[in-house]
């Protein structure tokens, strides 16, 4: 087994994130990745979010705060450069995010801090988020990444994302701003250098020996392949067209918008956007929906052959409450 750290040379968030999802394709069956990257101002979306309605589209072309899209779920976060980003990759045989997490909340403790997880991916300090995480599954390798605020500007964060009322309720917070820390608060002088010196301390404490990953020729034609995705308007944008019915709820599982197009009593087109950490759930959903009858018994037969039957069974609920 190899250990290896990579750190990004600059602040391109399509080129990081296009390298993220490179390690994510391509690990070595027996190696295990740390790459570190810091985004120059940017909103970073999840896989399934709507754009056009999580982010101030405008504010953010006046300030020139770029939009991104990650491979992964969860929800929208701006990056600036206090804030630093890391993502374990290692083939599913390997990943034990109890150690991932270890690695994390150890350089943590070492600024004198105690660091607690909530939930499946967010860490705290006194009771407030200083790191949200998201995972990713492809090819039989496994991604954990996530983010360590350490000096970013938080004053910002309501200037392009737009949180919702419901997501603001479920939290029992006044603001997105309330929730939210960073390492500076605690540990004065801190910075995102000593952090990530912190946390490859921590890995190495963790793993073993590390060495610093090198790209082969071919591996940095793929990653040029995945920039020109990243930054293409379909990729961070995409389609969003107008839709007869739009249903939009915050569920046990995260926030979702079900846009449905009728024809003869028929659902001819769908598009499913969410928060949810399940990267996979927006397309099953679409695909459930997608020909059905917009009718109880048809829609309700389908949603409830999804795996995970507790989730269609609160679309289902909701749907017949609004619609049906």
């Amino acid at each position: 087994m190899s250990n290896y750290i990579c750190l990004a040379p600059n602040g391109d968030g399509w080129m990081n994130l296009a390298r993220d999802n490179y390690f994510l394709q391509n690990v070595g069956k027996d190696d295990i990745i740390l790459y570190f990257y810091v985004n120059t101002n940017s909103v970073i979306i999840g896989r399934n979010q709507n754009a056009w309605k999580e982010c101030n589209l405008g504010a953010m072309e006046s300030d020139g705060v770029r939009l991104v899209r990650r491979h992964t779920g969860g929800g929208a976060v701006y990056h600036d450069t206090g804030n630093l980003n890391f993502s374990f990759i290692m083939n599913e045989k390997n990943y034990d995010l109890n150690r991932q997490l270890n690695v994390i909340t150890r350089a943590v403790s070492r600024l004198g801090l105690t660091a607690e997880l909530s939930g499946r991916n967010d860490i705290l300090i006194d009771g407030k988020k200083f790191s949200g995480n998201a995972f990713g599954l492809a090819k039989g390798n496994r991604s954990h990444h996530g983010t360590i605020l350490v000096d970013t500007d938080l004053s910002k964060l309501p200037n392009y994302l737009n949180v919702s009322q419901a997501k603001i309720r479920s939290k029992g917070i006044d603001s997105v701003r309330a929730r939210v820390c960073n390492l500076s608060d605690f540990a004065q002088g801190i910075t995102v250098e000593k952090v990530r010196k912190l946390v490859i301390e921590s890995f190495i404490e963790e793993y073993g020996f590390v060495s610093e990953y090198a790209f082969s020729g071919e591996a940095l034609s793929e990653i040029e392949k995945g920039y020109e995705v990243q930054r293409s308007w379909e990729w961070r944008l995409g389609k969003s067209p107008e839709f007869d019915y739009v249903i939009d709820n915050r569920f046990s599982f995260g926030e979702m918008q079900i846009h449905l197009n009728l024809k003869d009593g028929y659902i001819k087109e769908a598009k499913v956007y969410s928060d949810a950490l399940d990267v996979s759930l927006a397309d099953t959903v679409t695909e459930c929906l997608f020909g059905c009858r917009f009718e109880q018994e048809a829609m309700k037969k389908r949603l409830l052959s999804i795996a995970d039957s507790e989730v269609g069974q609160e679309i289902l609920e909701y749907i017949n409450k609004i619609y049906l």
